[in-house]
């Protein structure tokens, strides 16, 4: 008995890809480095959790990284 399993999703509008701009991209690598300092920052004892929260909040709106949903 050969078993055939069926996919029930659009196939052509899976297989497009969605693409960045060099806009997007560039503030994506913004927010990345802005993180980056704030957490040696806060490492280093000169920010506070609190203030650190807050400022990844700020960091947030103002670069709007797509990607900043999976990022912790």
């Amino acid at each position: 008995m050969n078993l055939t399993k069926t996919l029930d999703f659009n196939q052509d509008a899976y297989l497009k890809r969605k693409t960045i701009t060099k806009e997007q991209l560039q503030r994506e690598f913004d927010y990345y480095r802005a993180q980056k300092l704030l957490e040696k920052m806060l490492e280093d004892g000169l920010i506070s959790q609190t203030e650190y929260k807050n400022i990844t909040h700020l960091n947030r709106k103002s670069f709007m990284p797509s990607l900043a949903h999976i990022m912790p």
